[in-house]
């Protein structure tokens, strides 16, 4: 009798140790993502100011952006690790897809207009209309 209480009690340690090292783990998972997240807010916060600050120069306010459009990738595939699921992955694969479009649709208008102007300056980007 005594014997198979000692032994219940050791599954329960061994239960409790378990949990314990669960525990740990999860810890330090949020540890490492909250480094993660504090990275993308990071270049998220340099992208948006790059933006708002430099509004003369096409070719910063295009990197600017793509920088954002970064951190948020970066994002998503950060919380897709965390919760072990493969949609954020899929979703940030989407994006940067869209990026890329966004990227050659942008540099083309910039060629066009460094060819009307002979100036990469944003000044008078109001006159490609038409």
């Amino acid at each position: 009798m005594f014997r198979s209480i000692k032994k219940n009690l050791g599954k329960q340690n061994k239960n409790k140790n378990k949990n314990k090292k669960k525990k740990r783990k999860k810890e330090e998972k949020k540890k490492e993502m909250v480094k993660y997240i504090l990275f993308n807010v990071l270049l998220f916060l340099i992208g948006t100011i790059g933006i708002f600050l430099v509004r003369k120069n096409i070719i910063v306010i295009l990197m600017c952006l793509e920088m954002i459009l970064l951190s948020i990738n970066l994002n998503f595939i950060t919380f897709s690790v965390y919760l072990d699921d493969f949609i954020g992955q899929v979703f940030s694969l989407f994006v940067l897809t869209v990026a890329a479009a966004e990227a050659a649709i942008g540099l083309a208008i910039l060629v066009t207009y460094y060819r009307v102007k002979g100036s990469i300056a944003t000044l008078y980007i109001n006159s490609l209309k038409g």
